[in-house]
């Protein structure tokens, strides 16, 4: 019981002081996973980052979800995704009354035309980020010009999309 007590604190402490996105958790996640409580090996948390991001849904959350499953199975994966989501859930709850309370305020109005902005500058700056470590040689480049070109067209669904790039990494970078 008392491991799914700290997996629950230990999440919900990341939650609470992790700002910036899944990505930006990854440092702090992994002092707490493996620095500080031994959870994992380095190679154990570079899996579970990779599995992360193949499934549906947020970078910390399903990172949570499998630390705590590889610490104490179901309960433990129950534990640390509440621990994670909690802080967010109760800020989310708070926001909402005000915004509910606030909706026709000018100034709260104003406040979020000034930040749309920022989340496109987000936006670009994690698209950079992902870059540096995506774009390894052209041909890197050729399969985003043509998954983009199929995006943009609006005539290829994304997860179409996600097929033709599998095939295109095996006939560029397979061997064939």
């Amino acid at each position: 019981m008392m491991i799914l007590l700290k997996l629950f604190l230990t999440f919900f402490k990341i939650g609470a002081l992790s700002f910036g996105g899944g990505y930006a958790m990854l440092p702090f996640m992994q002092s707490e996973i493996i620095d500080i409580n031994n959870w994992l090996t380095i190679s154990e948390f570079i899996d579970i980052i990779g599995i992360s991001q193949m499934t549906p849904g947020p970078i910390a959350i399903n990172s949570a979800t499998f630390v705590g499953y590889k610490v104490s199975g179901i309960a433990g994966s129950i534990a640390a995704t509440l621990g994670m989501t909690a802080v967010s859930f109760i800020l989310i709850s708070i926001a909402n009354k005000l915004i509910n309370k606030f909706k026709d305020s000018i100034i709260l109005k104003a406040c979020f035309l000034g930040m749309r902005p920022v989340l496109i500058a987000l936006i670009i700056n994690a698209f950079l980020s992902l870059a540096k470590s995506a774009y390894i040689d052209v041909k890197s480049v050729i399969v985003t010009l043509i998954i983009g070109g199929c995006l943009l067209s609006k005539k290829v669904h994304p997860m179409a999309t996600i097929a033709i790039a599998a095939v295109l990494g095996i006939i560029l970078w397979g061997g064939f």
